[in-house]
């Protein structure tokens, strides 16, 4: 293999990891992220506090 040709199987491999490692951490971040509650309708159809009106479709809060 030439010089130029062993150059660019190495510039492709460090670019697969670092595009392989950039998507676990994004993988990683997404799954250890809660994020907060937010004020939502209830199930009783009450406003949250503040008159705005979130309707979550299953709420964890």
């Amino acid at each position: 293999m030439s010089r130029g040709g062993l150059a660019l199987v190495s510039l492709l491999g460090v670019a697969l990891v670092i595009f392989f490692v950039a998507n676990a951490h994004l993988l990683y971040v997404a799954l250890q992220s809660q994020p907060d509650c937010v004020p939502h309708v209830k199930t009783s159809g009450e406003a949250a506090p503040g008159g705005v009106v979130y309707g979550a479709a299953k709420s964890a809060c």
